[in-house]
């Protein structure tokens, strides 16, 4: 049997996302792990894929978009309070910050997080900022 446990959301982020989003570690159960996920204003993720974990994001606050790739279906969904979606195993997906607030996301990763070397970049949707500065 798992031990229950109660946590508060750290001051600070744990450590940066591979797409190089803030990430604060929530609590894990053997089924699935929670992250909270914040990008700050003006500022785009690297475009990922996981290899073995899927997840479900949820948004909490600020306005962004996601854009997310299966094979030929492709999309871009506004990020705004109250929206939920899903990242399947393997799909591609990039976010962005809009306006200036950032956008920050609640996310249940299933099984939880394996480590370093679970996602893996894939070609940008949109330009990462360093890249827009030296255009």
């Amino acid at each position: 049997m798992t031990d229950f446990q109660t946590m508060t959301l750290p001051d600070r982020p744990s450590e940066g996302a591979p797409d190089g989003s803030d990430v604060r570690i929530l609590l894990r159960l053997p089924g699935g792990g929670m992250a909270h996920f914040e990008l700050g204003a003006g500022k785009v993720s690297q475009a990922v894929r996981h290899r073995t974990v899927e997840e479900v994001w949820y948004v909490l606050a600020g306005k962004g978009e996601m854009w997310r790739k299966q094979g030929d279906r492709e999309e871009v969904v506004v990020l705004e309070p109250g929206v939920c979606l899903t990242i399947p195993i393997g799909t591609h997906f990039q976010f962005r910050a809009c306006g200036v607030l950032g956008v920050s996301a609640l996310g249940v990763t299933m099984p939880p997080w394996p480590g370093d070397d679970e996602a893996v970049a894939v070609d940008n949707h949109w330009p990462l900022a360093s890249q827009r500065e030296s255009d």
